[in-house]
């Protein structure tokens, strides 16, 4: 897992469109949950200041989408739509087009201003506030993050892979919120 993880790195400091020659299940495979624990941890990481936010106040962590759909909907439909629906869409338009930027300096901004963009379209989760403005960096680190991540699986491995661990990353944290929720 520290060999994924230092690709990664490497490859968010330097986002080249290059994908991976090694074709082998094995080591897609292995790579792909590789990339799911480093997307879950990463988020674990980042926790505790999410948590610093909702503690403080200035954001109503529960006036969120997610939550207000989770209310609304069966837990079949929310799960269908986070985890199958809206990985799909978005990776389409956030991850799809990548390969389209040939020149290296172009794709290294779209790589970069793709993953920015899926980050701030995730702000709509909440009620815009002032305070939300102010906090967004914080509020949608997670999601610009996820979208680095993405971006570089899709890039070394097919969009097909991308759409799979968004639908799994999704589909982890939608099954954990359902822990403890009526059915």
């Amino acid at each position: 897992m520290r060999a994924t993880f230092n690709e990664l790195i490497a490859y968010l400091k330097n986002p080249v469109l290059e994908q991976d020659p090694n074709t082998d299940p094995k080591y897609r495979l292995t790579k792909f949950f590789h990339l799911l624990v480093i997307s879950i941890i990463s988020i674990g990481v980042l926790t505790p200041l999410l948590g610093l936010v909702e503690a403080s106040g200035l954001v109503d962590m529960e006036n969120h989408a997610v939550v207000e759909m989770m209310e609304k909907f069966p837990k079949i439909a929310v799960f269908f739509l986070a985890a199958i629906l809206a990985p799909l869409i978005e990776e389409v338009i956030f991850r799809a087009p990548l390969p389209l930027f040939k020149d290296r300096q172009a794709f290294k901004i779209a790589f970069y201003v793709f993953a920015l963009i899926f980050g701030l379209v995730h702000l709509t989760n909440y009620t815009i506030t002032t305070n939300v403005l102010l906090l967004t960096p914080i509020l949608v680190a997670p999601q610009i993050i996820l979208g680095a991540y993405l971006g570089f699986i899709r890039v070394r491995f097919g969009l097909g892979w991308s759409i799979l661990l968004h639908a799994c990353y999704n589909g982890f944290f939608i099954s954990l919120s359902f822990v403890g929720l009526p059915t």
